[in-house]
């Protein structure tokens, strides 16, 4: 008996002995729709509170919980919450999307968080919206769809670059485009173009490839980024396979593309009969203005009947068809997930002799190698040749054919040949006929190609430490080679000055590496969650650039250097810099009500004075989410609302690798080696730092139907990097310091709605408005112009490149001389308002400003039965435009012969002619100098992309056995509503751009208006 009850009580202390240890239970947590999985989301035993952790990045979790614990509670906002019975030991869940509680899930600096925990500023446009639009590079595709961040191409040309400005310019001359971050590697953004016009590497980048795109705006949300985030940060995560049967998709489209606007020239009997006028006016003979239209007539009197009417916009355009081809496969298991996307793009641009031809292949793959390990690698392989055009300012341009006159035939009806093409009896160029060079001659014997290959790629290792404790190594590079051959033959001579051909060869390889090393802490304490980062980062990025020039060659038969007789020019040089950085961010919510977020970044830099080699970058926001306070649940109204404030500082160290230093150059004498200094050394140049506040409102109302987002904030800037001038008498005339301040502040917002949800009918809404005001505080006194006519200039109390010159006042009645406002200073903040005809007299002023009031957006989308239609307006208002081609397009023959626009024969023909347009005066410079004769306003709206599409439904698909198929019609830039007189409001000619000069339209091509058709299947 006493052996049995021993027995007894052994076995009771065994089994209680088992009950009372923990088990460890795994798992993973995924989108019951896309199985996406869910980092963030909090685990927990029901009935105990305190055990529970959450998710990684890759949605796995590790829980150790008490034997006696029998369900496992699954929670995170914005989806309904899960209870699984606890019955093994790897448990995985799957999460339903709760519309109640939808919250989007945002990238930030090394990690991601949900909008609902978020107290920074950040804008986010999924990869679906902007797939497919047949524009160049992703800039122009996001161009509207977000508040605070201005997009500007410079003209209509392919590949050329694209000017964005995030919550406004923060420097006058380092740069000023935001940091673009591809899956957590800075890319290459360096501009290698060396005909002038800037080039835009993001071309490289396949728009149709991308999952998602973050813009960090405020300082809490960038500083984490230290020193390259005054101006904003781009986040860019390309799509990646998700488990389940493998995903075969065919996107295919095409289209054609012609110019959004054409300019109104003189015909030829308009331009015959002012001609003549002016001609008298400008005090010319008869028969020198008769001698003169005879030569641009091509030798005979067809000028006099008008028999030529020459349309020379119609043939500098093209038909320029648009094609594109992507394949997809996607897929895996819960192990390993992949994504193999291969597309070929090829676009020919409305003006003759451009186009872009594209290759390229992404492949994502990632493997959960055992529990405790992920593994996985993004890698981006592209070719992207680019048929290039000479910039703004060359004659050999397209758009400057505007200039020739409508008399001149497009072939000379003595030689057979295109006007302008060598004398067959001399073999040489026709100096004087047409007018000017002929750009047609440019499209026929000449090119200029840029040939980029780049393989973008990271790898990267995420180790669980501990269940609430992570370890993400990531090891990227970037690297660009950039070729540009280009050859110009015997017909371009009179534009080339070399008569039996010139060519140039140049290659650059910019090689970028980088490396994240990190630590991520996510815990669950009570009512208390924290998610921490911390960890370095590495980057270096060098670049080694040659190129050579030779001129005379054997026949336009030869086009490579190797022909070359005389080698006239070669270079080989090469720079590089290198950034170390630490950081760390702690984000404390608490009750999930209340948020609070703390970051800073180390960063050291090569390209800083020995003296100042580090700064530090801090931020930190709070943030109360309101409606989850007991007196606001019984109300109805409002389901949101949260209320974030940030400070923080950033830097911009985007200015050339050696302004630090004292550099030195080659300076042989008789064939004797030598160098000498060209730059004086400032071992105390540092970051230009910008300290930004945020103040922000979230808020939503009939369950999420109706939400917006409101920020307003401050940015201020100093220590700008200015080229400060120093005396001459130091052998040098600037040294780069730190000196200046400019401010930006601004408004934000972005209400979506959707408008009806439900009986197979959707209509959602979104909005975006911002208003951004820009001024320089500080300049020390220092007017600085920018480049062409120098019209633009930061000036202190002024925003950026405000338009600075003599301000017109239109036709003296009298005599039709062009008249100035004086503007003298008369004191007590009165200007002498009296009029004068000598240049010279009238003092410059502030003219306008070429910084929009504000920008805005609005997107429509509405489906019915399998058909969808969407549109997107995108609205540029109360900025200002200076034609610097106007002081010879229109100006009535008073610099040149040039064809004129039409509104010159609005020109003063006789005493008491009221007139804005001065007397026509062959070569009599009236009116011709720098004035706000040239200025226009430059708002715009535009119907900047509508699409019309129709899905098949399932019941058609099964019969075709096809997983999807939709079809569509597309139009890019079909109208714009505007009342600028030039070929398009978005513009900065790429022949003068720069911080300073801003919206300067000199023979700038306008935009492309794209029409396209595509088919989307899936098997």
């Amino acid at each position: 008996m006493k052996k049995n009850l021993l027995t007894i009580l052994l076995l009771f202390s065994c089994i209680s002995l088992v009950f009372g240890q923990n088990r460890v239970i795994t798992g993973k947590v995924t989108d019951q729709k896309d199985g996406s999985p869910l980092p963030g989301v909090s685990v927990s035993v029901k009935g105990v509170a305190s055990i529970g952790t959450q998710t990684d990045i890759s949605g796995s979790y590790s829980l150790s919980v008490p034997a006696t614990a029998k369900i496992l509670i699954f929670t995170f906002i914005g989806y309904t919450p899960a209870e699984i019975a606890i019955n093994k030991v790897v448990i995985n869940a799957s999460l339903l999307v709760d519309a109640k509680q939808l919250t989007e899930v945002v990238v930030v600096g090394y990690g991601t968080q949900s909008r609902r925990s978020l107290t920074g500023s950040i804008s986010k446009i999924k990869g679906a919206d902007i797939e497919n639009i047949p524009v160049p590079s992703l800039e122009s595709a996001i161009q509207g769809r977000t508040p605070g961040v201005y997009i500007q191409a410079q003209n209509g040309k392919l590949g050329q670059g694209i000017q964005v400005r995030i919550r406004g310019a923060s420097s006058v001359s380092a740069g000023n485009q935001p940091l673009y971050v591809v899956d957590g590697l800075p890319i290459t953004v360096d501009d290698f173009s060396t005909n002038g016009a800037s080039t835009n590497p993001l071309v490289d980048l396949n728009q149709n490839d991308i999952e998602s795109i973050d813009i960090l705006k405020d300082a809490s949300a960038a500083a984490i980024y230290g020193s390259r985030a005054s101006n904003g940060v781009v986040l860019v995560t390309t799509k990646k396979g998700k488990a389940g049967d493998t995903k075969v998709t065919y996107n295919q489209y095409y289209g054609f593309s012609k110019p959004t606007r054409e300019r109104e020239f003189l015909n030829s009997e308009q331009y015959v009969t002012l001609l003549r006028l002016a001609g008298a006016a400008g005090g010319y003979s008869t028969t020198s203005v008769e001698a003169r239209l005879k030569r641009y007539a091509a030798g005979n009197d067809d000028y006099k009947t008008y028999k030529v009417n020459t349309d020379w916009q119609k043939e500098i355009t093209q038909h320029a068809p648009v094609q594109n081809y992507n394949l997809v496969l996607s897929g895996g298991t819960d192990k390993t997930k992949f994504y193999i996307s291969g597309t070929y793009n090829n676009q020919k641009g409305f003006l003759i002799g451009n186009a872009i031809n594209q290759y390229s292949l992404r492949t994502n793959i990632s493997n959960q190698a055992t529990k405790w390990l992920e593994v996985g690698a993004n890698l981006s392989l592209s070719r992207t040749k680019n048929y290039r055009l000479d910039n703004d300012d060359a004659f050999s341009t397209p758009e400057q054919v505007v200039a020739l006159s409508p008399i001149t035939p497009v072939i000379d009806p003595r030689t057979g040949l295109t006007s302008g093409a060598l004398d067959p009896t001399t073999s040489l160029p026709n100096a004087s006929f047409p007018i000017y060079f002929n750009p047609l001659l440019n499209a026929q014997n000449s090119f200029f190609n840029t040939v980029d290959y780049r393989n973008l790629g990271n790898l990267y290792a995420q180790v669980k430490l501990l269940p609430s404790l992570n370890f993400r190594s990531e090891v990227g590079v970037d690297i660009l080679n950039s070729s540009e051959d280009s050859y110009s033959g015997s017909l371009t001579s009179r534009n080339s000055g070399t008569p039996n051909g010139s060519g140039f060869n140049s290659s650059v390889t910019a090689v970028n590496f980088n490396t994240n090393n990190f630590l991520q802490f996510i815990k669950d304490i009570g009512k208390s969650n924290i998610n921490a980062v911390g960890g370095m980062s590495y980057q270096r990025q060098q670049n080694d650039l040659n190129s050579i020039t030779g001129n005379q060659f054997p026949s336009d038969a030869y086009k490579k250097l190797f022909s070359s007789a005389d080698i006239t020019n070669g270079i080989s040089k090469t720079a590089a810099y290198s950034l170390l950085s630490y950081f760390a961010r702690a984000n404390y919510k608490y009750d999930e009500k209340y948020l609070l977020s703390l970051s800073g970044r180390i960063d050291g830099s090569s390209r800083f004075g020995a003296n100042h080699r580090y700064g530090f970058f801090p931020a930190g926001s709070l943030g109360w989410i309101v409606s989850e306070e007991s007196f606001m649940k019984k109300q109805q109204l409002v389901s949101e609302l949260k209320l974030r404030a940030s400070y923080g500082i950033t830097g911009n160290s985007e200015i050339g690798n050696f302004p630090s230093r004292g550099l030195f150059t080659e300076f042989g004498y008789a064939g004797v080696a030598g160098a000498r200094q060209t730059q004086l050394p400032n071992p105390d140049l540092k970051w230009e730092t910008t300290a930004q506040t945020d103040v922000g409102l979230d808020i939503g109302f009939f369950n999420g139907r109706l939400t917006g987002q409101f920020d307003v904030y401050l940015k201020k800037t100093k220590d700008l990097l200015l080229n400060v001038q120093i005396p001459g008498t130091s052998g040098f005339t600037t040294i780069t310091q730190n000196l200046g301040k400019l401010q930006n502040k601004g408004f934000e917002m972005q209400i979506d709605s959707k408008n009806i949800v439900g009986n197979g009918i959707t209509w959602s809404t979104s909005f975006n408005f911002s208003v951004n005001r820009n001024k320089i505080t500080d300049l020390k006194g220092q007017v600085i112009k920018g480049s062409g006519d120098g019209v633009n200039r930061a000036v202190e109390g002024q925003p950026l490149g405000i338009f600075y010159t003599v301000e017109f006042a239109g036709a003296d009645p009298a005599n039709g001389d062009a008249l100035y406002y004086k503007n003298t200073d008369l004191g007590g903040g009165k200007r002498d308002r009296a009029t004068t005809n000598d240049y010279n007299e009238a003092t410059p002023v502030v003219v306008g400003d070429p910084n929009p009031k504000f920008i805005a957006g609005l997107n429509n989308t509405v489906s019915y039965k399998g058909f969808d239609f969407s549109f997107l307006l995108q609205e540029v208002n109360g900025d200002k435009i200076y034609n610097g081609g106007g002081q010879y397009m229109s100006v009535g023959f008073n610099n040149g012969a040039d064809n004129q626009t039409i509104d010159q024969l609005q020109s003063w023909k006789k005493a008491g002619d009221i007139t804005m347009v001065p007397e026509a005066r062959l070569f009599g410079g009236n009116g011709v100098s720098p004035s706000s004769r040239y200025l226009s306003d430059g708002s715009y709206l535009r119907l900047k992309n509508i699409v019309l599409g129709y899905n098949f439904p399932k019941g058609v698909l099964e019969k075709i056995k096809l997983r999807s198929l939709r079809i569509y019609a597309q139009a890019t830039n079909l109208a714009t509503w505007t009342k600028y007189k030039g070929w398009d409001p978005e513009l900065n000619s790429d022949a003068f751009s720069g911080n300073i000069t801003q919206n300067y339209d000199f023979y700038a091509a306008p935009q492309a208006k794209t029409i396209t058709f595509g088919i989307n299947v899936g098997f």
